[in-house]
């Protein structure tokens, strides 16, 4: 029997490559790219295109949400890129919070504290099942910079927070399951006992 028969009549709880890249089911993701939407949109309305800032900070958001992707596809023939993948997404977005705070502190503008009323209904906002770049339109493009950037500083640091629960769990699975070479070992004992049994 040659190896791709072998593994297409396998139940998909015996294959060494694990479903993977439905980056799209993670709310990391789905909220990455609402921050990265609403970058794009904050800095075409409040920071010229000739300051550096515009371009790193579009970047780095897009850095966000690409290395989430990219870590979810890597996820099948590698735990440790997954993990460092959205371990760099992790630190993108983080760069961008630290530009966000740039710009209300040298503007001379306040960073909503936890209690902030705003805050408080951001929250709320975020808890909404599904919650997308409509459910905060009104208050991203907002023509005070002050609420839009407040506004972005609370997506990303959902985000961040969501990236780092993520990666606790990437660890912890690696510390039980190994990574694509432990599979391949376990699927090949599994099949020679099996051999061995007939």
């Amino acid at each position: 029997m040659s190896l791709l028969s072998f593994f297409k009549n396998k139940p998909m709880t015996e294959r060494f490559i694990p479903p993977h890249g439905g980056y799209r089911d993670l709310l990391s993701y789905k909220k990455s790219l609402i921050v990265y939407d609403a970058t794009v949109r904050f800095c075409e309305q409040f920071v010229s295109k000739r300051d550096r800032t515009y371009d790193q900070m579009v970047q780095a958001a897009r850095s966000g949400k690409q290395n989430i992707i990219e870590g979810s596809l890597a996820s099948a023939t590698s735990k440790k890129a997954e993990i460092r993948l959205t371990s760099v997404a992790r630190a993108s977005l983080e760069e961008l919070l630290e530009d966000y705070r740039d710009f209300l502190r040298v503007r001379e503008l306040e960073e909503w504290a936890q209690d902030h009323p705003y805050t408080k209904r951001l929250r709320e906002l975020n808890r909404i099942p599904d919650a997308d770049y409509e459910t905060f339109r009104k208050a991203i493009e907002h023509e005070d910079p002050a609420i839009a950037a407040n506004v972005i500083i609370g997506l990303i640091k959902v985000t961040t927070y969501l990236l780092d629960r993520q990666i606790r769990q990437l660890e912890k699975e690696f510390v039980e399951e190994g990574g694509l070479s432990e599979r391949m070992t376990r699927a090949r004992l599994r099949e020679r006992g099996k051999n061995d049994r007939r």
